[in-house]
C-alpha cells in the first residue's frame, strides 16, 4: 500500500507543477466544456441549411458555411460531442479489455495464459486496416459501429503491454506476502497488481483516445461512417465530396482539421507527463535539465585508454 501511496503522491506534485500538462489540460478542457455547451454556444441547427453555399467567415457565420449551407462554427461544436463520446467510450472498453485479459493471463498462469495469450496474438497478426475497413462497411453506419469495431482491433496490443508489467510485478515481494497472508487470487490483482500498473495504464488510455479519434475521422473520411451524424469526421467527408479545397472554402475543412490537431496535440502533452511516472530514465532526465546539467553527446566524450 506504501507503494501506491507512493505513486500517488508523486503523480500528483508531478502533473500539477508542469506546464505541458497544464496548457494540453486547458486546450482539452476548453474544448470539452464548449462542445458540452453546444446546445446553449451553437448558434443554428448544424443540420440544416441557414445561409448561402461556402460563405466565408463573417459576423453571420463566424466560422463561415459548408457547401449544404449550413453553420461551420455550429457543427464543429455539436461534432465535438459526437466525436469525443465515442472517442472516450472506445479508449474505456480496450483499455478495461486489455487489463482484464493481461491480469487474468498474467497471474493465473498455466493453460489460461497459454489461451489469453493465443488470442491476442491471432488479434495483433490480423491487419488492423483492411480489417476494420471491412468491418465498417458490412455493419449498420453510426457511432455504435464505429465503437465496436475499433473496440474489436484496438484492445490486443495493450493487452501485452499489461502482461508483461504485471508479469514483473507477479515475481515482487509483496506479491508474495499477500499470498502468504491468505488474501485471495482476485483481491491481490484488484489491490495490489492493478494499482502499481497506474502509469501504464494512464499512459496507454491517453494514447487510446488519440487513436480512437483519428481512426474515426479517418473512417468517415472514407465514407464509412453515418454521413447523416455530425461529427468532425464527416464535416472533413462533406468538404471532400463538395470540392471545398478546389473552390477554396478553407474553412469547412481547417475547423475540424484543427480541432481534431489541438485534441490530439493536447493528450499528447499530458501523455508526455504520465509516461514519465513510469519511465525512471526520463524522470531523471528531466530533473538534470532543471538543475541546468545536459547529457554529453557521443562526439564530445574523451576515449580512455586502459593499460592491462
Amino acid at each position: 500500500m506504501a507503494l501506491v501511496d507512493t505513486f500517488g503522491a508523486r503523480a500528483r506534485r508531478q502533473l500539477l507543477g508542469s506546464v505541458p500538462v497544464a496548457i494540453g489540460v486547458v486546450i482539452l478542457g476548453a474544448l470539452i466544456i464548449v462542445c458540452a455547451l453546444a446546445r446553449w454556444l451553437a448558434p443554428y441547427n448544424p443540420t440544416r441549411a441557414v445561409g448561402g453555399i461556402n460563405e466565408p467567415p463573417s459576423l453571420a457565420h463566424l466560422f463561415g458555411t459548408t457547401g449544404q449551407g449550413q453553420d461551420v462554427l455550429s457543427q464543429f461544436l455539436y461534432g465535438g460531442q459526437n466525436t469525443l463520446w465515442v472517442a472516450f467510450a472506445i479508449a474505456v472498453l480496450t483499455t478495461l479489455i486489455a487489463l482484464v485479459v493481461a491480469l487474468t493471463s498474467a497471474y493465473f498462469r498455466g493453460w489460461v495464459d497459454d489461451t489469453l495469450t493465443l488470442v491476442s496474438n491471432v488479434f495483433l497478426v490480423i491487419p488492423g486496416l483492411p480489417l476494420v475497413v471491412v468491418l465498417a462497411a458490412f455493419l449498420p453506419p453510426g457511432s455504435f459501429t464505429i465503437i465496436i469495431v475499433l473496440t474489436l482491433t484496438g484492445w490486443a496490443f495493450g493487452a501485452r503491454l499489461f502482461r508483461s508489467q504485471a508479469l514483473t510485478l507477479r515475481e515482487r515481494e509483496f506479491i508474495a506476502a499477500a499470498e502468504d497472508v491468505g488474501e485471495s487470487r482476485w483481491r491481490i490483482v484488484a489491490v495490489e497488481l492493478l494499482p502499481n500498473m497506474g502509469s501504464v495504464v494512464a499512459a496507454y488510455f491517453v494514447n487510446q483516445v488519440i487513436f480512437a479519434i483519428t481512426a474515426q475521422a479517418s473512417l468517415e473520411f472514407l465514407g464509412l461512417g453515418n454521413g447523416g451524424q455530425v461529427t468532425w469526421g464527416t464535416m472533413l467527408f462533406w468538404a471532400q465530396n463538395t470540392s471545398a479545397l478546389i473552390r477554396g472554402a478553407w474553412w469547412t475543412f481547417v475547423v475540424p482539421g484543427m480541432a481534431i490537431a489541438l485534441t490530439a496535440f493536447s493528450l499528447a502533452l499530458i501523455n508526455n507527463a504520465v509516461d514519465e511516472l513510469g519511465n525512471p530514465r526520463l524522470r531523471a532526465d528531466r530533473l538534470l535539465r532543471r538543475a541546468g546539467f545536459r547529457k554529453p553527446s557521443a562526439s564530445l566524450m574523451t576515449p580512455v585508454k586502459r593499460n592491462d
